[in-house]
């Protein structure tokens, strides 16, 4: 990771990941104390819009992909703060998560 470009892509990639874990631990709390505010939209559309675009990208962050072009060996940023193991399953994870946390929203909200 000796290019510039590389890491700037990298370490765009972490902040994108960070703001996602953000967006899911905002909404838990949401959930949880039942606040329903424009932070949680912000929240529930910074994890939908990278959801997307993981789906659009057939289950691969649109990031790593970047960053690999610039010549990284490995554009992942999720083994960096977790283990390889785990970091595999991260976004499958992060799925059964929101979709919990929606359905606990919704309830919440309409009942």
């Amino acid at each position: 990771m000796t290019n510039k470009t590389v890491f700037v892509t990298k370490s765009v990639h972490l902040f994108l990941f960070f703001l996602m874990c953000a967006g899911l631990a905002y909404a838990f709390y949401a959930a949880v104390v039942a606040r329903y505010d424009w932070w949680l939209v912000a929240a529930m559309g910074v994890v939908l819009f990278d959801g997307t675009s993981i789906a659009l990208n057939k289950g691969r962050c649109p990031m790593t992909t970047l960053a690999e072009h610039y010549g990284a060996a490995d554009g992942a940023v999720t083994h960096l703060v977790m283990p390889r193991w785990a970091a595999r399953y991260v976004f499958k994870f992060f799925g059964v998560v929101f979709v919990i946390e929606a359905i606990w929203l919704a309830v919440g909200y309409f009942a």
